[in-house]
């Protein structure tokens, strides 16, 4: 890694300007220049929380590949940082960029608890597993601030309604009260996200998550208490984890994963320029050959959008899907992941057990 020019606790390297701007900003050489002669800081990368106000906080997801149907999301952007995620993308869709804003612009969302109560209470509502975050993560560091993910939570088990977690976060075990309340009506799934079983290669990739130690005690931990878990080992990257996969899923199975989910990554939109930049300034001597065998997995290219094929294709891709089949027969051969109830809520839209 090339210190002397890269961001030390942030995966993007850069500040991708917004696609859908006619103008933006860069920051010039003399003007870094003169920062450097003046002894000041350029850029003094601190995280922002803005508040927002949506009308509405579950969304229906159409991707039907993606394995959910419903998603809601307390914040937009995310402090974890990890350089291949999907979602910087959408951050344009607010007005920011895909790079360091996604990473140090977090947007707010305070009324998602009471967005989120209203849309239960409906009468055309019927119940189906509402997964947080289907976008970005809901215990990431904000939520140690505003607590928003829990006051959601609350709500799912005043309505006993199913509710599914996407994590790489160990915050979420301040919540093991309400999670072990839910667990009892199979109303709560947790999918723990592990890259990686080295932390130098979890420190570069996702600078602001927990440790590999840590997201192994939440899986030990959730599961001990009788929460179901799946273990996301995603995204397999050729060159950088893929040697990983029969290792990793040993461990998460070892520590009480019941499954375990996987991709192999695509860089979509804009974080193709922004993993390419990060690769180049993080592993120099490997940016080459992991690009190039990414693009193996795409049909030449760093991205593949096709529903269906999104998972890879070719040689590199086929050994990775082989690597899996092998991994769930060795460790998962005799676990399953239990299904939801989803026969509660209809009882409990007032928000108490309807007797008649």
């Amino acid at each position: 890694m090339n210190s002397d020019n890269f961001i030390k606790g942030r995966g993007a390297q850069q500040n991708t300007p917004n696609r859908f701007f006619e103008n933006h900003h860069e920051t010039r050489d003399d003007f870094l220049e003169f920062c450097r002669l003046e002894g000041e800081e350029a850029d003094k990368h601190k995280t922002q929380y803005i508040p927002i106000f949506p009308k509405t906080i579950v969304n229906k997801v159409t991707s039907p590949d993606v394995g959910m149907m419903y998603s809601m999301n307390p914040y937009q952007g995310c402090e974890h940082g990890c350089i291949y995620c999907y979602a910087r993308n959408t951050h344009e869709f607010w007005g920011y960029g895909p790079g360091l804003d996604f990473e140090r612009k977090i947007l707010v969302k305070k009324a998602a608890p009471d967005l989120l109560e209203a849309k239960l209470k409906s009468k055309r509502w019927e119940a189906k597993t509402i997964v947080l975050s289907g976008n970005t993560d809901c215990y990431q560091p904000v939520e140690k601030k505003f607590g928003i993910t829990r006051a959601c939570l609350e709500v799912f088990q005043k309505f006993r309604h199913p509710v599914g977690i996407i994590t790489k976060n160990s915050l979420i075990l301040r919540d093991l009260d309400i999670l072990k309340e839910l667990a009892k009506d199979r109303l709560v799934g947790v999918n723990v996200s592990v890259t990686s079983l080295s932390e130098e290669t979890r420190r570069i990739l996702e600078p602001r998550t927990a440790s590999i130690k840590k997201r192994l005690e939440t899986i030990q931990i959730l599961s001990e208490n009788n929460i179901p878990v799946n273990a996301m080992l995603a995204p397999i990257i050729p060159g950088i984890n893929s040697h990983e996969i029969m290792s990793l899923a040993k461990a998460v199975s070892d520590n009480g994963a019941r499954s375990f989910a996987f991709t192999v990554v695509r860089l979509n939109g804009a974080i193709g320029g922004i993993f390419t930049d990060w690769i180049k300034k993080a592993l120099p001597d490997r940016a080459d050959k992991v690009l190039h065998q990414i693009g193996e997995c795409h049909g030449g290219s760093l991205n593949d959008s096709r529903f269906g094929i999104r998972s890879g294709e070719g040689k590199i891709a086929t050994q990775i899907h082989d690597l899996v089949r092998l991994a769930r027969h060795t460790y998962f051969k005799d676990k399953s992941f239990p299904d939801l109830n989803h026969d509660l809520h209809e009882h409990y839209k007032s928000g108490q057990m309807r007797l008649f």
